[in-house]
């Protein structure tokens, strides 16, 4: 990223006022058990809870035994309902500042002060699966945010890709119903591809541009860390004067976008299903903290109408190329919850949670949420008074004339609980604006009552094809590949023939041909997209890549005993130096012999995989190569590596496991292996040139180039 002008130095300690007073709101709820005596919830003093209360050695249990009945009824009563989607997420604390005040835009307080550092709650997910689903699964990702300002909590509710499926929320159920396992055998989990899903999809041309990101690498993140999150939906930044502008929000990470290909996705879904929960959570312990700058798209009101699509449209993005995003501000993620439970599980999102300064538009699709929310919340947190969790709380203090209901917190004094009232001094009554009190943008609205849709919702393909455009020869290759796989699990035939002619011919003819294909349809012969030439934004991953760094890039080092472990420590040294993280892998989880002392194995090739690592080194020593020689499963690390296009590297002898390997149409004659195919190698004289090589080349993260149809992998 580039430096903006304004930004404050970098500091891994937050010091805001209001950062702090939420660490203290937290703090009072945190409870450390170490070195207490175990307890009733009534405070009691327990003195055994290996054994119930019998009537004799082998008698039968009594009713009398308090501690069993508490125990038990609190087990019994643990689970709540699960999310209906988003169940399976991820979550972190951190802080927000903006870089200059935007008094301009909006009266919201969260832009006004570049020192004030709001905490924030950030809850990352998969949308579709179940709590117990993989990581790694082809769908959106929820990039959720909840800021505890000063003026009450903002919850910038969204995903990892700019649209939606659907214009209007009354078909909500209906997608979620299709995508979700179907209902007579309840398969498949965490997955779209099944008859129900394209079904559905195949008669809803509003979902063509979301059902693309679907199929593309956005769908398939290599880390929460390396992720984009968007507000999805078209809001309003009202300013203090009173005007409006609409605004589409935007996160950028720090490091750059990147992500798996399917291959590694579903492999990793099998070795390390929490994969992507565990990469952040390592990430924060080991102070990696995730950053993410916010960007906004700002258009003015009169401009509303200038466009082909409709900025109420949650199916369409407004194009980069015509409305810039404007960095604004950064977040930073630097602390992991205490207890999942608590924090991740039972945070509440809703995005009508706004504050004075942020407002809404007629999206029927954010129009239909605002209900949805927090209706779904009254019954997942067991009833109305779930923001009084201590990770739901705001810092900003609390007065209403709600009392009683489920899970009630508050000792509320005196007798009043309505207004107006006498009896109370007449509080706690409504604030003037002037005092922070939020009142509604005064858009004039006038029409029929009707059920509809606006003329110019009408266009469902143009941007489709665009986001097709916009992507490059290997990133297309997926999306082929994606469709090919999710419509070939399809059983209807006439699904994946509706699928081919009527859907992904209308996006693009050189498309449904390639997907038709895979999938065992007659390809279409005539062309039914539409033009797009010279509109063509840049969204895909490798437009958003980052090359001119590999921190917190994953690299494994495959070594044996006899490994020249001065080498393995002079690459180590430099990677790490450039902010990666280096693992040694050899077959057993125990200490190698190196030619000049011990070496310790951080993984072996039981626990772990190629597709766990962002790049692999070999090291030399002549008998390390022998015996790596004689492993399939150093072969097969390097070939799937080979295979995925990260980078691989070899000094010495190590060149000759590559050459062992056989790496598809790598030419290991010279000394420098071949760099455009991300093959870095040296003959152990210039180890100083081959890490400055090899560093490069993990930086590249992918080599899209190399001829691996026939890789063994």
């Amino acid at each position: 990223m580039t430096d903006h002008p304004n930004r404050p130095p970098a500091s891994p300690e937050p010091r805001g006022v209001s950062e702090q007073s939420k660490q203290e709101q937290l703090s009072e709820s945190r409870k450390d058990s170490r070195g207490q005596y175990l307890t009733t919830n009534q405070g009691l003093r327990v003195s055994d809870t290996d054994n119930s209360l019998t009537a004799g050695l082998r008698g039968p249990t009594l009713l009398e035994d308090f501690h069993l009945r508490e125990k038990m009824m609190h087990f019994d009563h643990e689970r709540i309902p699960e999310r209906v989607v988003h169940a399976r997420g991820s979550g972190a604390y951190g802080y927000f500042q903006v870089y200059e005040p935007l008094t301009e835009l909006t009266r919201a307080r969260v832009f006004q002060d570049p020192s004030v550092k709001t905490p924030v709650f950030v809850r990352f997910s998969t949308v579709a699966g179940f709590r117990g689903s993989a990581d790694t699964v082809r769908d959106v990702r929820g990039f959720s945010v909840k800021f505890y300002t000063e003026e009450g909590n903002w919850d910038l509710v969204g995903n990892n890709m700019p649209v939606f499926f659907i214009q209007d929320a009354v078909k909500f159920p209906d997608l979620v119903h299709a995508v979700k396992p179907e209902p007579h055998h309840q398969m498949p989990q965490a997955s779209a591809a099944h008859d129900t899903f394209w079904d559905f999809i195949s008669l809803m041309p509003e979902t063509a541009h979301n059902v693309m990101w679907v199929l593309s690498d956005r769908a398939l993140p290599r880390s929460y860390r390396m992720m984009e999150g968007f507000g999805v939906h078209t809001f309003r930044f009202v300013n203090a004067e009173g005007k409006a502008r609409f605004v589409k929000f935007h996160w950028r990470p720090v490091l750059g976008t990147a992500s798996l290909v399917w291959d590694e996705a579903q492999k990793i879904a099998g070795k390390d299903p929490d994969f992507n929960r565990r990469d952040l959570w390592e990430a924060i312990e080991k102070g990696d903290f995730p950053e993410y700058e916010l960007g906004v798209q700002i258009v003015e009101e009169e401009d509303e109408h200038r466009f082909d699509f409709d900025l109420l449209d949650a199916t369409k993005i407004i194009p980069e190329n015509e409305v810039p995003v404007r960095i604004v501000g950064k977040m930073t993620l630097n602390r992991n919850p205490d207890n999942f439970f608590a924090e991740t599980e039972q945070v509440a999102f809703h995005p009508g949670h706004v504050v004075p300064g942020i407002d809404f538009t007629n999206d029927p699709l954010l129009q239909g949420r605002l209900f949805s929310y927090l209706d779904t919340q009254l019954i997942r947190l067991g009833g109305p008074n779930f923001a009084q969790l201590p990770i739901n709380r705001p810092v900003a203090p609390v007065h209403n004339n709600q009392r009683e209901g489920y899970g009630q917190q508050t000792i509320h004094r005196g007798r009043v609980s309505y207004f107006p009232n006498s009896l109370g001094d007449g509080t706690p009554r409504p604030a003037p604006e002037a005092e922070g009190g939020y009142v509604h943008y005064a858009e004039r609205v006038a029409g029929h009552k009707i059920r509809g849709r606006s003329p110019s919702f009408a266009d469902h393909f143009t941007q489709p094809a665009m986001f097709w455009h916009s992507l490059t020869p290997p990133e297309q290759d997926h999306l082929v590949e994606a469709a090919q796989f999710e419509l070939g699990k399809v059983e209807v035939f006439a699904i994946r023939e509706r699928m081919v002619h009527e859907y992904l011919n209308r996006i693009d003819h050189s498309l449904a041909v390639r997907v038709a294909e895979g999938i065992g349809v007659e390809p279409p012969t005539e062309d039914a997209s539409p033009a797009v030439t010279g509109r063509v934004p840049e969204v895909g991953v490798e437009a958003r890549k980052r090359t001119d760094s590999i921190r917190t890039r994953k690299v494994a080092v495959l070594a044996a005993d006899g490994v020249d472990d001065a080498g393995l420590s002079a690459v180590r040294q430099a990677l790490t130096d450039a902010g990666a993280t280096v693992e040694v892998i050899s077959r057993f989880q125990k200490p190698l012999q190196g030619e000049g002392g011990e070496v310790k194995v951080d993984k072996s090739f039981m626990t772990t995989a190629s597709v766990m690592y962002d790049a692999v080194f070999v090291p030399g020593g002549p008998a390390s190569i022998d015996a790596l020689k004689g492993q399939g499963d150093a072969l097969h690390f390097l070939n799937e590596s080979f295979k995925h296009g990260k980078a691989i590297g070899a000094a010495g002898e190590g060149v000759a496991l590559l050459r062992a390997a056989d790496l598809a149409g790598v030419d290991l004659s010279g000394p420098q292996g071949q760099p455009d195919l991300g093959v870095v190698t040296s003959d152990g004289a210039e180890l100083v040139n081959l890490t400055q090589g090899f560093i490069a080349a993990v930086a590249q993260h992918r080599f899209w180039n190399r001829p691996k149809g026939q890789v063994p992998a």
